[in-house]
């Protein structure tokens, strides 16, 4: 065979696979008699139909629809796929060992974009779809800086493609340091905005005048200008009361789109919170004080940043091999005080919303990422039945089940050597 021929074959294969794999995405699909948790106005809808065309939501109960294939839901839970957000999952395997982890780098700052690192096959993937995860907001785990470095979008469909967006925030990590003072982290923000802000003034004056003379913005320049504009979020992880007034000012003196991460002290400025339209990504887990910053931990916050009128979304921040538990976390925030329809939200739409994606919602012409669940999706025993990522289905078998079915294999070896 000569290398042209092999040459030809390949990409005849090629294209039959990718031609294939239009054909399988294409198949219509209706799931029936499903109890339909739409995170939308629409609420809960029972007995209800959901119909899958070209990976989208194409129709909730329409008539008579006419379907390549139907699914019996039996009454069970529909939700919208959960999206996960702030942690480094596809950036490090195993924690502890340092050929893994490509969240952290001693140098990141503002223009470390850790999505060229992204594995999409790292075992974590595959394990927190088992919690019905289907999105995720990676971020960096930063370094020296306060700028951490920038966040992206996946899905966790496991493909190579996963990565939905990158440059999507700007993350920075303020609060208390080891050495030196908190007022340091704060007032080298401050001073990166501002000086941005007067470079680009300066440039739009020259670009008036018709001058060439002007210097092409750097990298970090063009990052912070997309913050400025409102095109990215500025994502700050910090906790004390009195950091997150300052952030509000902030907020407001250069019209940010901006986001809290941590919060432990964001119910003492819930109102204020609410009025400045800042969401909050809360760990509602947070139960006991991890430093004088956040004396104010506990299971209660999330429900009462929620009544207060701030965007609540739940997370996990940090370690990805957590993720899997987010249903857990949001069950237990129900315990102790918050709306189910809220937790639901926190851990769809309200995500989707402050993150700018177009998910998180059992809508037409949303992104058809569902998980039909076996019980309330926030109670220990409950299982996934299926799992639909942009319309296709998921495999729910994860490395925990090998290791599982390994060590319980009946073997003539002593249990000792299985």
């Amino acid at each position: 065979m000569t290398l042209f021929t092999q040459s030809a074959l390949a990409l005849s294969l090629s294209i039959s696979l990718a031609f294939g794999a239009n054909v399988a995405q294409a198949e219509s699909l209706a799931i029936i008699n499903a109890t339909v948790h739409t995170a939308t106005e629409q609420g809960v809808l029972n007995n209800a139909t959901v119909v899958i065309e070209n990976g989208t939501i194409a129709a909730i109960n329409p008539n008579n629809p006419k379907t390549d294939s139907v699914i019996d839901a039996k009454g069970a839970i529909l939700t919208p796929g959960f999206i996960a957000a702030m942690n480094d999952m596809g950036l490090v395997e195993v924690g502890a060992v340092a050929t893994s982890r490509d969240a952290r780098d001693k140098e990141a700052d503002i223009g470390f974009d850790p999505s060229f690192a992204f594995n999409p096959l790292a075992s974590t993937i595959t394990f927190a779809r088992k919690g019905g995860i289907t999105r995720n907001i990676v971020t960096s785990g930063g370094g020296e800086s306060i700028f951490a470095g920038q966040t992206f979008v996946v899905d966790l469909s496991g493909d190579f493609d996963s990565v939905i967006a990158n440059n999507t925030g700007l993350y920075v990590e303020l609060g208390a340091t080891d050495e030196g003072s908190r007022a340091t982290g704060m007032q080298q923000l401050i001073h990166q905005l501002e000086d941005t802000q007067k470079t680009l003034t300066k440039t739009q004056k020259a670009n008036k005048s018709d001058k060439d003379d002007s210097d092409e913005p750097s990298r970090e320049d063009s990052i912070i200008s997309a913050v400025l504009a409102g095109d990215i979020p500025l994502i700050v992880a910090v906790d004390r009361a009195s950091d997150i007034i300052h952030l509000i000012k902030l907020k407001q003196d250069f019209e940010l789109d901006l986001i809290i991460v941590n919060g432990a002290d964001a119910v003492l400025v819930a109102e204020p919170l609410a009025q400045a339209n800042i969401p909050v990504v809360i760990d509602a887990m947070r139960n006991l004080p991890e430093s004088f910053d956040s004396l104010h931990n506990s299971l209660e916050n999330a429900g009462k940043l929620a009544k207060a009128g701030v965007k609540v979304a739940i997370a996990l921040p940090g370690d990805s091999h957590s993720v899997y538990a987010l249903r857990y976390s949001a069950g237990n925030a129900v315990a102790n005080g918050m709306d189910y329809n809220d937790a639901l939200a926190a851990l769809t739409a309200n995500i989707a919303d402050i993150f700018h994606l177009d998910s998180g919602r059992i809508a037409v012409g949303k992104p058809a990422d569902l998980v039909l669940w076996s019980g309330d999706p926030f109670e220990f025993s409950t299982r996934i039945e299926k799992m639909w990522i942009a319309g296709e289905e998921q495999s729910l078998h994860s490395r925990q089940d090998e290791l599982r079915d390994r060590y319980l294999k009946k073997t003539d070896m002593p249990a000792a050597y299985r």
